[in-house]
């Protein structure tokens, strides 16, 4: 990387925020190369968003605190279409804390996870072109710029669409078209993944990497105009991350950095397990079955992989061994109880939504069982979410019913519907109405008149289940978008429903708070035979932590069933934008049929 100009630069830097009396990171030394893509990975907490601000600006600006050391970023001193008179540029290696926001943000591009938290215009295009209005570009460029960002970013036909009513992949293409400028030498993502289903959260990697490949040419000297924008990618979601290539990741924890490596070098090490990151499913099969890693030198990119026939045999005789019954087993399914759901033949859409020819949802039927484990899988945008708007109450079918226990929802409030069952949405902005995170837990206890000591043990316990009780005096505002997951999850176990519908629990939580919450969940399914509802995109949850998918696109359940059958069928897959897992592709590379494969799995772990 010796010929290649820096993008970014930390010398023994350091930061503590005002209101805390230690350091939030601590010497670090790290230098980002124009043209590079590096992964930040840490579990919650470690300082990776805090190390992001460092660079954007908002520390110190907006969040102030005491910095040592020194960090710098390169950009441009003039650019395209800036307006005459108007200093927006940074300086090539300057301080930071030298500059301002709006400098830097002529350099620096930041997506942030929670886009609706980003955007401010009324439509797409307004939005995409604030920037460029803040600059004071003239309108003829503007306009011609904005189409142009807009088409880059797939969104060519949304200009006049509102932000807010686009999909969780829309979204984020609508934030990066805000951001990215022929200027910009650093790109952040924070948690671009989150809200997104497989094939959207591919195609939202393979954007970044076109992204980082083609921009950033005037962020530096002609000589130096191929080497493109730097980008750093903060995200919990190692194995969906490599499905581009990276240059590196690099590992923190309590605001220091673990370990800088390449990715290949980076999967052969027990860093991820030692510091709470989940490994990428086929390197966790690899490692069981006692493969050398070291003999694959682009072990980071499965597709890339050919087994050796040692290895070969160890996988088979770790997940298959010497018998062909393995091959047409089916787990023994657990007793479940009486039918709590019904839903017959529903259809729904939104008034005024634009697309009178395709309903939201439509012709929906399915039974839920008291006990059962269930995921919504699919698209975005296919219904899932609906579905849950649907079940609870919040929306209410155009034709068929739906029955809770028997009884015909639509002679049920939405309040005597939450006493059976709870609803967490996936953006938890949207269920927050409390300035502490105490206050919101109580809230729905406290509405429903709960006694004083019933409502302080429930509410208690929601709290230390999901790791929020030190934090509970906290407000709200203060806190991280993935800590307000887990506030809504709290909120809705504080009245200890029937059954719980959780809409993207696991986003932007790392493995360890994932791992408890679904433990926990895990444990109210098995233990008191609550049925547990999962909307997600997460596949290793699906897989893990149920025993039946409902399978949804363009509005239709298109498959019905037992988990691993549908995720080895690549019809459903396909249409469903279910990407096949790792565990799939090894299987195959491994010559074994892929089914019973992932059953082997995930018994073992």
């Amino acid at each position: 990387m010796q010929n290649k100009s820096v993008a970014v630069e930390f010398t023994h830097f350091g930061f503590r925020y005002k209101s805390q009396s230690a350091p939030t990171l601590f010497d670090i030394n790290l230098t980002i190369y124009k043209g590079e893509k590096v992964l930040i990975l840490g579990s919650s907490g470690s300082g990776k968003t805090t190390l992001a601000h460092c660079i954007n600006g908002l520390i110190p600006f907006s969040y102030p605190g005491e910095m040592t050391g020194s960090v710098k970023v390169s950009g441009v001193e003039s650019g395209v279409g800036i307006g005459v008179g108007v200093e927006t540029s940074v300086k090539a290696g300057a301080e930071t804390r030298e500059m301002s926001v709006f400098k830097l943000s002529a350099a620096v591009g930041t997506v942030l996870q929670d886009s609706d938290a980003q955007f401010v215009g009324l439509s797409v295009g307004e939005d995409i072109a604030f920037s460029l209005e803040n600059r004071a570009v003239p309108r003829e460029t503007m306009l011609r710029s904005a189409r142009e960002r807009s088409a880059r970013v797939g969104l060519e036909g949304f200009l006049t669409a509102l932000p807010f009513n686009l999909s969780g992949g829309q979204k984020q293409k609508a934030a990066l078209g805000g951001v990215i400028d022929e200027k910009t030498a650093v790109f952040i993502f924070d948690e671009p993944l989150a809200a997104l289903d497989p094939t959207a959260g591919g195609e939202a990697i393979t954007l970044i990497d076109d992204i980082v490949r083609t921009s950033g040419a005037a962020a530096g000297a002609a000589a130096d105009a191929a080497a493109g924008a730097a980008a750093l990618i903060i995200e919990h979601r190692l194995e969906e991350c490599l499905s581009k290539p990276l240059d590196r990741i690099v590992l923190m924890d309590k605001g220091r950095i673990v370990c800088d490596l390449p990715p290949a070098d980076f999967l052969k090490t027990t860093f991820a397990v030692d510091y709470g990151i989940r490994e990428p499913l086929y390197i966790s099969a690899m490692k069981t079955a006692g493969c050398d890693l070291s003999a694959y030198p682009t072990i980071h990119d499965i597709e890339s992989v050919t087994l050796r026939d040692e290895d070969k045999s160890k996988i088979r005789l770790t997940y298959l061994p010497d018998n062909a019954e393995g091959l047409n087993h089916t787990a023994a399914q657990r007793p479940l109880g009486r039918e709590l759901i019904r839903v017959e033949n529903v259809s729904f859409n939104y008034e005024g939504s634009g697309h009178k020819s395709r309903p939201a949802i439509a012709d929906a039927s399915f039974t839920v069982r008291e006990g059962e484990r269930i995921a919504f899988i699919g698209k975005n945008g296919a219904g899932k979410s609906t579905v849950a708007k649907l079940l609870t109450g919040i929306c209410r079918p155009d034709r068929g019913a739906i029955f809770l226990d028997g009884v015909d929802l639509k002679k049920l409030t939405v309040k005597e519907i939450s006493l059976k069952l709870g609803y967490v949405m996936q953006n938890p902005n949207q269920m927050i109405v409390k300035d502490t995170i105490k206050d919101e837990v109580e809230l729905a206890p406290r509405l429903r008149g709960m006694p004083p000591e019933t409502m302080k043990e429930k509410t208690e316990r929601a709290l230390t289940i999901c790791e929020l009780y030190r934090m509970r005096n906290w407000p709200v505002s203060t806190v991280s978008y993935g800590q307000k997951k887990r506030v809504t999850i709290a909120g809705a176990l504080s009245l200890d429903p029937a059954a719980l519908i959780l809409d993207e629990p696991t986003a932007g939580q790392d493995y360890r708070h994932y791992h408890d919450i679904i433990s926990f969940i895990n444990t109210l399914n098995a233990g008191y035979g609550k049925t547990i509802i999962f909307i997600t995109h997460d596949l290793h949850l699906a897989i893990e932590n149920t025993d039946r998918a409902i399978v949804f696109a363009d509005g239709r359940i298109i498959a019905d069933g037992d988990i691993f059958s549908i995720l080895t069928d690549e019809n459903i897959t396909r249409r469903a934008n279910l990407k096949k897992t790792s565990l799939h592709t090894l299987a195959e590379k491994a010559g074994l049929a892929a089914e019973p494969f992932i059953r082997s799995f995930i018994r073992r772990e």
